[in-house]
């Protein structure tokens, strides 16, 4: 049958007095995995409701419409309220940004060092393995997600009225932005390298499909789907004037078609669309960049997309805010217990570091550096660390907490660009303090998309572009100090290795490092004299790791005979000789 948005039923409930169990519809949709599986319709007297009796509701198809992105903001997807202190990760779609990062090189994570809620993600991999219930956390979310807007797609039935209309386009929009991502996460080789590789299983709004038979879809299948979607997308949400940011419009149609051809490696395309997408916007400034109370916690000109955290979100509203992006992500959250007590990141050792290689190629003047501590002051201590530790912050001993519980050297590498929310008030309370909007799309990456896909087809006007992005960064950069980056992918231009470079510096943390090293086909470095990352973690592998390819949740093919299996992922069981930079 059709199952919804958990919070969408409950509204409906009170609006037709219909019965609907939330217990009996997360087991279902649970035990349906990506919902391929066969589920008798029943009765809404009993525990679900059917499409057409949900659009009967009032005001049901807005409803419907404003879950698609609201169930992205953390509500637990996997588990109830109460089990969100056992499992920090599940806050929705920013857990899966984290996750990706995770598995390179650019954060340095304390895996050894409790509570490590994402170590299976940094150095625990064959815990991802179909067996294991952390397979099932993307697989299960997102198609849940995707279930979303095909809800949608399908109350518009194919002919949307003029009030339905934009609605549907952000139905489709979105349902591109989740296979995207799933496409890559899943695929074993990219696009340009081979358009037959499987990606996943399309499950959409049209209901012929057999879904005990729904083989993967090829790379070239599930992106021409995607472009389709995009297309429709643009059409729906032209003219759309969007509330605000959280809500997709037609430059974010613009941004999710640029990333699609860049995959695609229709580099023509790809230019066209990201130099579209950035009508509007501005590249945020150097001080807007840095601020200590607002940087990248609210949005500004540069912003495209994003989510932001509400205080009636379950991961804000339980566990002490624990379970949620602001948590893991920012630190400057007071250590007194009395006060707070509260932030993994900030007090209890989970906080993320940038990789010391990574910091060391970005030259002094490079605002971006400022985000991040510099390693000298793990050679530092008493006043002359306090001091320092004023460069970057207005809570200088709060970052040695941090530092030390996470049982770092020292405080070298602390990241402090995501910024906490709300002012004081927030640095003394998560329920404040982690109320923070995310970015899922920034003009600067449509800047070095435009960027790279020209220097595609031309590399010298592709080389002026992306010195002209670098120099709002870095007014004294000079290109070619990265051609020669020593990342596996003999393949890749000097051109190519410079727009990795600033990809992994400009978007650092904000989900894209995974899908970077499989679409550019590099190797992870963690082994090398001086690595912060920690032992045990410590691998360098030659090309892209296995496991950046997802398995597949094995329930799925208990339910889905046509739907084949990546190959197994393994941990390293050594750490790896040092590598000579």
């Amino acid at each position: 049958s059709d199952l919804y948005s958990i919070d969408v039923l409950k509204t409906l409930k009170d609006e037709t007095m219909m019965k609907i169990n939330k217990t009996t519809f997360v087991a279902l949709a649970l035990a349906a995995t990506s919902f391929t599986s066969c589920i008798e319709e029943i009765d809404p007297q009993s525990s679900t409701v059917t499409i057409d009796q949900a659009a009967s509701a009032p005001n049901s198809f807005n409803k419907f419409v404003s879950a698609i992105t609201a169930d992205m903001n953390g509500r637990p997807m996997m588990f109830s309220s109460s089990d969100l202190s056992s499992y920090n990760f599940d806050f929705g779609y920013p857990s899966q940004m984290i996750q990706r990062d995770l598995m390179g090189q650019d954060i340095a994570y304390p895996a050894t060092v409790a509570p490590g809620f994402f170590t299976v993600w940094y150095n625990t991999f064959d815990v991802l393995t179909p067996q294991y219930l952390m397979c099932q956390i993307p697989w299960t979310v997102y198609y849940a997600w995707i279930k979303n807007c095909n809800t949608v797609i399908k109350m518009g039935a194919g002919n949307p009225t003029e009030e339905q209309k934009s609605g549907v386009g952000i139905a489709y929009a979105m349902r591109a932005f989740f296979y995207e991502d799933m496409a890559q996460m899943y695929a074993n080789e990219t696009y340009t390298k081979n358009p037959e590789a499987e990606t996943v299983p399309i499950v959409s709004d049209d209901e012929s499909i057999d879904m005990n038979h729904n083989p993967r879809a090829t790379n070239e299948k599930m992106w021409n789907f995607i472009i389709s979607d995009l297309d429709k997308a643009e059409e729906y949400l032209a003219g759309y004037e969007r509330p605000d940011k959280t809500t997709p419009d037609v430059s974010v149609v613009y941004g999710l078609k640029a990333r699609a051809y860049l995959v695609m490696g229709k580099w023509d395309k790809a230019e066209e669309y990201a130099k579209k997408a950035q009508a509007g916007y501005s590249v945020m400034s150097s001080a807007e960049y840095t601020d200590r109370e607002t940087g990248f916690n609210t949005p500004n000109e540069a912003w495209m997309f994003c989510m932001t955290y509400k205080d009636t979100d379950p991961c804000i509203k339980y566990n002490d805010a624990d379970t949620s992006w602001g948590s893991q992500m920012s630190l400057e959250i007071n250590p007194d217990k009395d006060v707070s007590a509260c932030g993994y990141a900030a007090n209890y050792g989970d906080a993320k570091l940038i990789d010391r290689h990574l910091y060391e190629t970005i030259p002094a003047t490079d605002c971006r550096k400022k985000c991040f501590v510099d390693f000298s002051t793990n050679d530092m201590e008493g006043t002359e660390l306090e001091n320092k530790l004023k460069e970057y912050s207005d809570y200088p001993t709060w970052l040695e907490y941090s530092a030390g519980v996470a049982k770092w050297p020292g405080t070298g590498g602390l990241s402090l660009k995501f910024r906490t929310a709300n002012g004081v008030e927030g640095h003394n309370n998560t329920a404040k303090g982690f109320l923070q909007s995310v970015p899922l799309m920034r003009v600067e990456e449509m800047k070095l998309i435009e960027a790279e896909a020209a220097g595609m087809q031309d590399e010298a006007r592709g080389k002026q572009l992306l010195e002209a992005f670098a120099k709002a960064r870095d007014p004294q950069f000079v290109y070619g100090k990265h051609v020669n980056d020593k990342y596996g992918n003999s393949s890749n231009s000097g051109f190519q290795n410079e727009i990795w470079w600033q990809r992994r510096v400009e978007l650092w943390g904000e989900g894209f490092a995974t899908l970077d090293i499989k679409r550019f086909g590099k190797s992870v470095i963690r082994s090398y004299a001086g690595t912060n990352h920690c032992e045990e973690s410590r691998w360098n592998t030659t090309g892209v790791p296995q496991w950046m390819t997802l398995m597949i949740v094995e329930s799925e093919g208990a339910y889905n005979a046509d739907c084949t299996q990546n190959p197994m992922v393994t941990t390293p069981t050594s750490d790896s000789p040092e590598y000579a930079w």
